[in-house]
């Protein structure tokens, strides 16, 4: 048992770290995106602003890959709390666990609720 509390404690970590990620992404899109529009108000070369351009678009391509890896890593988290809760009492790790899911599930409402009808 104590393999799985731990594999549960490792899907709850990647869960939470890739939350982070996207968050970091998220912001870093809106700093990127505030600093193009002050370079075009400002009449900044065009070189310098086609390179800040550029940084922006490659910020917000990151987005989509980090929300794919998060709802993966939200899949594998339901799963091995499904499997756990079937076979283990209750401890501080289910909480966790399902706070993040919690927290992980609200970006994504129309998925965890299609999920949710379809069970």
């Amino acid at each position: 048992m104590a393999t799985t509390l731990r594999s549960l404690k490792i899907k709850t970590s990647t869960c939470k770290r890739i939350l982070k990620e996207l968050h970091s992404y998220e912001k870093e899109v809106d700093t990127e995106a505030a600093k193009t529009a002050k370079m075009k108000d400002n009449g900044a070369d065009p070189y310098d602003l086609k390179q800040q351009e550029s940084v922006l678009a490659e910020s917000r391509m990151m987005i989509p890959d980090c929300r794919k890896r998060l709802e993966a890593a939200l899949a594998d988290l339901k799963a091995a709390l499904a499997e756990l809760e079937l076979n283990q009492k209750k401890g501080p790790e289910f909480d966790e666990a399902r706070t993040t899911l919690s927290q992980v599930e609200n970006l994504f409402p129309t998925s965890s609720t299609a999920e949710s009808e379809a069970s």
